[in-house]
């Protein structure tokens, strides 16, 4: 099982923004760490989910669990429902990814437990923003 966690943040609301995922198990550690531009944090959340899950396919596992500070992203994914209309293709790309695995599972954690994600993404802002 690859264990997965992931991270969007932004410097401002919008702001340049990165995404931080560090993916350890299955004889695999990786951290990556993009600048994906000018956006807002939530969509830089979904943005992680997202670049997670192709790595993890890449990586040809089938059961994967990934781990969040996002309380939107992971609430999203588990009722498959989100509020706001904007975040709506995200979370359907999501969704289509997930069903690629055998096994999904997502689940919240604190900060604290996030750091190595955190600073990833955090990295990914500052390789971004023009000098």
């Amino acid at each position: 099982m690859l264990e997965v966690y992931i991270d969007g943040a932004s410097a401002g609301n919008p702001g340049p923004s990165g995404i931080g995922i560090f993916i350890k198990g299955e004889g695999h550690l990786i951290k990556i760490s993009e600048y994906i531009g000018e956006t807002n944090n939530h969509i830089a959340e979904f943005t992680a989910l997202i670049r997670a899950l192709e790595e993890a396919k890449k990586l040809g596992s089938s059961l994967v669990s990934v781990r969040s500070d996002s309380k939107i992203v992971v609430a999203s994914v588990e009722k498959q429902y989100v509020k706001n209309d904007q975040y709506q293709p995200l979370l359907e790309q999501v969704i289509r990814l997930t069903e690629q695995f055998q096994l999904f599972f997502i689940k919240w954690i604190p900060d604290g437990e996030n750091k190595a994600a955190d600073a990833l993404a955090r990295e990914a802002i500052l390789k971004g923003k023009p000098s």
